[in-house]
């Protein structure tokens, strides 16, 4: 007798088949609205031409890269401690959304921006980074506590997908906004520009509400006595000395890190910096945040390929492949004059965004213990952190020495090069087996 067969749904066939995974991509769809309108396309415009008025191109682009500077030192410096005190009190959840409220809160902020006014917007955007990022890292800390490990690529990349869209979604209506503002009763594009930041602040509070109603919070590792507070900040610095000396058994997954800090570097130097490369070398307001609003869309059905390539080929290699493409685009950079060659080099920097530092998050969950996320996933946001540190910085700074971009874009390929060799030394079946065998251990001491 036959049996009927259940096909998979489409959620499911795209990884995300359970409500926490769902509410957990969720995530990714609320805060890109910041990464697309803030980080990408609309501030970095509107920081040059209206913020920074009365300086020099170079004194802005460099005032710029050391705003971002500042903004991930803080970070970098913050989330190995935090992520340890996420593990230790069950606060993955809680410490998010401190985070995220800054974030938020700082963001909302930049709508009082106006004309001159370069120091309180790069204050603003230092606290919005701050927010950000640290949002970032307990976030990435919760993927390997809901999906097994068949389905962590699929997941990762699913919600670097859905914040393609929903990032890409607001951009649309913020592009619109900007380009007519008539259309919508505003005085001009200035205006509609600091809407636009006021818009990024309510689509992240509100599309954030499905991870805090459905993503349950990790169990809290061991536990802790004594005063609360004292006991448990103590305790973190404690676990952070630990967890450092124990990277030396993960060596695998440290390699990964090291190698991710290089490539990153580049990946993160040119998303945040492209609009001001852009505008620099004369292409219009209009058709720089189109083409960003187009690798939005584009990078959609990339992402979502991304994890059926790595299910097919390993995500390791699905990664050297991003990174050859990044050369390319590093490369023909150097040479854009026009505003249709910004357009096919966002497309090309689409099809392997989303995956690229999707997959490095989940390759990077797979060869850590799951019990102790949290403080390695710190670590990861000290690697991620100074991987957008030396980026801008570098840049800024061949702006400065040479008074060109276009050298400065050319020098990113060397971060891809490097980080190709780096990620060439990972020896993923160890470092997974290395995990597995501390997660046995943990769970039999645990007390």
């Amino acid at each position: 007798m036959a049996t009927d067969i259940r096909r998979p749904s489409f959620v499911e066939r795209l990884g995300l088949g359970r409500r926490e995974l769902r509410a957990w991509a969720m995530y990714d769809w609320a805060n890109s609205a910041f990464m697309t309108t803030v980080i990408a396309a609309v501030f970095p415009i509107y920081y040059e031409k209206v913020a920074a008025a009365g300086l020099s191109e170079a004194a802005a682009i460099y005032r710029y890269g050391i705003a971002t500077t500042i903004a991930l030192a803080v970070v970098a410096v913050m989330a190995p401690p935090l992520g340890a005190l996420a593990d230790i009190a069950g606060a993955k959840k809680r410490l998010l959304a401190l985070f995220q409220g800054i974030g938020i809160a700082a963001t909302a902020g930049m709508f009082f921006i106006y004309r001159g006014d370069w120091s309180l917007a790069l204050r603003l955007f230092v606290v919005a980074n701050i927010g950000i990022s640290g949002a970032f890292t307990f976030y990435d800390s919760l993927l390997p506590h809901i999906a097994r490990k068949d389905e962590l690529d699929q997941v990762s990349t699913a919600g670097y997908a859905l914040g393609y869209l929903g990032g890409g979604l607001l951009l649309a209506l913020n592009l619109l906004w900007i380009q007519k503002p008539g259309w919508f009763g505003l005085a001009d594009s200035e205006a509609a520009s600091r809407l636009s930041f006021l818009s990024v602040a309510g689509w992240w509070l509100l599309f954030s509400i499905p991870l805090f109603r459905r993503v349950p919070e990790p169990t809290p590792r061991g536990r802790t006595s004594g005063h609360a507070s004292a006991g448990l900040v103590a305790a973190s610095f404690r676990r952070v000395g630990r967890t450092f000396r124990d990277l030396r058994r993960f060596r695998q997954a440290f390699l990964m890190l090291v190698a991710f800090l290089v490539y990153n570097d580049g990946i993160n130097t040119i998303i945040r910096m492209a609009a001001l490369y852009g505008s620099q070398i004369g292409i219009a307001q209009g058709d720089l945040i189109t083409a960003l609003l187009l690798v939005q869309f584009a990078g959609i059905p990339f992402a979502f390929l991304f994890g059926r390539v790595a299910a097919w080929v390993g995500p390791k290699r699905a990664i050297f492949f991003s990174l050859g493409v990044y050369v390319v685009v590093s490369i023909l950079g150097y040479f854009m004059r026009t505003a249709l060659h910004f357009y096919l080099l966002s497309i090309l920097v689409a099809t392997v965004q989303g995956g690229s530092q999707a997959l490095s998050r989940s390759l990077f969950a797979a060869m850590i213990p799951r019990q102790k996320s949290g403080e390695f996933f710190g670590f990861f946001a000290v690697f991620e952190k100074f991987a957008g540190i030396i980026g801008p910085l570098v840049f800024a700074s061949m702006v400065g020495t040479t008074g060109s971009s276009r050298i400065a874009v050319l020098s990113v390929a060397a971060f891809f090069l490097a980080g190709s060799i780096l990620l060439a030394l990972v020896n993923v079946p160890e470092g997974e087996r290395l995990a597995r065998e501390a997660e046995r251990e943990l769970s039999a001491n645990k007390t």
